[in-house]
């Protein structure tokens, strides 16, 4: 298992930055379900400013990894900080953008709501109205760019303005790091760049540490500083250029695999389906069948 140097910006704009301290560390890690392993001796430091990919198949561990960071996993061994301390259940200086979900219609939350219960969403009873609230959440949708429909109902907007307005309400706590799952999934191409180009705006002017859970690394490639990809209970963390590779991958999940790398683009071919046993991509960067970057109905 490689692992290697946190250096932030090394793969988009090169940083002439000394390492940054980490915010998150993960020593030895493991997690079990019974007789099932998904990952086991996972070292990993994210640092303030870093950009990590995550990507597997389906059932290799991903979304139990961002579980586990948000206090709602315990690991089955080694040890877990954020900052320095233990990871607990409803840190809010953990950020959380979860998968892009349609509100139904009739929801009754103006944009503006969905993004202030980042503020006072973790408190009992409704929010009391104040200058100071409004004022932090006009801050927020003027940092995502939702000022224009900040007072419409989200039932009526696409589903990339309603991932802006996720992407506001994780913001809302000031955290140090930012965890992402799936958050462009059936976000059509448009919208994949504008949110994840959005999320990499936000963790350079604010120095955040971002975990980002992807089935495709495309519209994020030129942003990411490492990947971590989990398959079969076994990982690699390193560049993009590191780990995306038909050697490694192969290696890693013990039967060919090609990468095929296009125009920019990367396109994997021949991974065995984690959750389902077999062989053919199940679009951990892009499916073999289809244009990399091609998932996701329009929004």
């Amino acid at each position: 298992m490689t692992t290697s140097t946190p250096t932030p910006g090394s793969a988009g704009a090169t940083s002439s930055r000394p390492p940054a301290e980490p915010v998150l560390t993960l020593n030895g890690a493991a997690l079990r379900f019974g007789d099932r392993t998904l990952w086991s001796g996972l070292d990993l430091a994210v640092a303030a400013g870093e950009f990590v990919a995550v990507i597997g198949a389906n059932g290799s561990g991903k979304t139990s990894l961002l579980k586990v960071i948000l206090g709602q996993q315990r690991l089955t061994s080694g040890t877990a900080s954020f900052l320095g301390e233990p990871l607990r259940r409803g840190n809010r200086r953990i950020g959380y953008i979860p998968q892009q979900k349609l509100a139904d219609d009739g929801t009754p939350l103006r944009a503006r709501d969905l993004v202030g219960l980042g503020l006072t969403g973790h408190r009992f009873g409704l929010p009391l109205p104040s200058r100071a609230r409004r004022r932090r959440v006009d801050q927020l949708l003027d940092a995502v760019g939702a000022t224009r429909y900040g007072d419409a109902p989200i039932s009526s907007l696409s589903g990339g303005e309603q991932q802006r307005l996720r992407v506001g309400q994780s913001l809302a706590g000031d955290p140090r790091l930012l965890l992402c799952d799936e958050p462009l999934l059936s976000l059509d191409l448009n919208y994949q760049r504008t949110v994840s180009e959005l999320i990499d705006v936000q963790r350079r002017q604010r120095d955040l540490g971002v975990l980002f859970v992807t089935h495709d690394i495309n519209p994020i490639l030129g942003m990411v500083d490492r990947v971590l990809y989990l398959a079969d209970g076994r990982f690699r963390i390193g560049t993009p250029d590191d780990v995306l590779q038909s050697e490694v991958l192969s290696d890693l999940y013990g039967s060919p695999v090609d990468v095929i790398r296009t125009r920019g683009r990367i396109i994997v071919v021949g991974t065995p389906d984690g959750a389902h046993g077999h062989p053919h991509s199940d679009g951990d960067l892009a499916h073999h069948d289809e244009p990399a970057g091609s998932a996701g109905a329009a929004s």
